[in-house]
């Protein structure tokens, strides 16, 4: 009897180079198919021996996360590392979910240093926070069969159904219930951080507390849409759970470059956008908090031509009253975010569309790595500036803040600068 290969354990680090791995020729055509093709690129290492072709070059690509692919004799558990302190991603994680903002440190999972534990951990403490007053309760519209009447009567139904017959009623009512889409959320994440590999057991046990804290409430389907939910004043205890939460579930899967999403047994988060996301969210509310205005991350009202066919995508744009001092706020500042060691040729390409269109002087691309630098752009008889400012998410948080409030000023002294009428 032949015993089947031991699961292939690959550990890779976001961002760093080739590294050598011994793999059978099933688990290789695993990391070389579809579902890994936006996670590592894979190659032969040297010349093979005829006949086999047992050891590969890996190299993680911008995903950072753990994921179980494959099956049987070609499974293969693949765990990437964020190049960046997990306390940091976790900082940037806060101002990605969309909802809660992180004020203070994240110490509680900071102190763990691999991803998957630091994530478990930091929703399993939000989540506790946010049951220990007792599950949250709403309201939710039900349409039933009931022998009494309660609510309203369903009177298309109950003549569609059951004519001339007065029992049983078809009735529609609301219902005081947990099953509600903020608890929903909480019980999907649950159940999904329960599944991953390498949580402490103390923790996989908080995490089936959760679970059945959340008796009658219904988990989200794999692959629908996530339950819908609205920040109010009488969720806020759960924002900053609803906001791991959601980006946990999201992990789920990722997009192929033709658009299709792909389920995944594990937790993948895309780190591009990761920082755009934190960026345009964290610079926004700076900007606006100095200038006023109104910040709009991933503004999509804009477009390239006229028919309205080609979609500008900026992270940012911050719109201002014009300098003659109209009423109506015009793009004024735009920003957008590169998660790679500086700017490409492509990239100034599609900001100096941005800053044409727009109707704007200067336009600012932001790094996670490189130098800073600006281009003078002439066109039609004026200078399009195109500036390359950089972020070092490596930064202590609260350095990091700081780097973005700095960013902010910089942003609004070229701004005035630019609008002040030549002498």
């Amino acid at each position: 009897m032949t015993t089947p290969p031991a699961l292939a354990r690959i550990d890779l680090d976001e961002g760093a180079g080739w590294s050598t791995w011994t793999l059978t020729p099933g688990q290789a055509h695993v990391l070389t198919g579809e579902r890994a093709s936006k996670l590592v690129d894979i190659k032969p290492a040297g010349r093979q021996k005829k006949g086999t072709r047992d050891r590969y070059e890996l190299r993680a690509k911008a995903m950072v996360g753990g994921v179980r692919l494959g099956g049987d004799d070609s499974a293969v558990q693949l765990r990437i590392a964020p190049k960046i302190p997990v306390d940091r991603l976790l900082y940037l994680l806060a101002y990605a979910s969309g909802h809660a903002k992180w004020s203070d440190e994240p110490v509680e999972a900071g102190a763990r240093h691999e991803l998957l534990p630091a994530v478990g951990y930091a929703f399993t403490e939000a989540a506790d926070r946010a049951l220990r007053p007792g599950v949250l309760l709403g309201y939710r519209e039900v349409d039933d069969t009931l022998p009494m009447l309660r609510g309203r009567l369903r009177a298309p139904a109950q003549l569609r159904r059951r004519p001339g017959l007065s029992l049983p009623l078809e009735v529609t009512y609301d219902d005081h219930t947990p099953d509600i889409g903020e608890n929903r959320l909480l019980l999907g994440a649950a159940r999904r951080l329960i599944r991953l590999p390498g949580l402490d057991p103390t923790l996989r046990a908080r995490l089936r507390r959760i679970v059945a804290q959340l008796d009658g409430v219904t988990a989200p389907r794999p692959g629908a849409p996530l339950p819908a939910w609205t920040a109010t004043r009488l969720n806020s205890r759960y924002q900053r759970a609803l906001g791991l939460a959601e980006l946990i579930l999201r992990g789920a899967s990722y997009e192929l470059d033709d658009g299709r999403r792909v389920l995944v047994d594990g937790l993948l988060l895309e780190m591009w956008r990761v920082f755009e996301t934190f960026l345009a969210t964290a610079l926004g509310e700076e900007l606006q908090r100095r200038a006023g205005g109104r910040a709009e991350p991933r503004d999509r009202d804009h477009h390239l031509d006229l028919g309205k066919k080609e979609l500008l995508k900026p992270d940012l744009i911050h719109y201002l009253p014009p300098p003659d001092g109209g009423r109506r706020l015009v793009p004024a500042i735009i920003v957008d975010a590169k998660y790679k060691d500086g700017t490409k040729r492509p990239d100034l390409y599609q900001m100096f569309a941005y800053c044409v269109r727009l109707g704007t002087s200067e336009g600012h691309l932001v790094s996670a790595a490189g130098n800073e630098n600006v281009m003078e752009v002439p066109v039609a008889g004026q200078v399009i500036r195109l500036y390359c400012h950089v972020v070092d998410l490596s930064l202590p948080y609260r350095e990091l803040r700081a780097r973005i409030g700095e960013l902010a000023g910089v942003l609004l002294r070229i701004r005035t600068e630019s609008a002040a009428p030549t002498p």
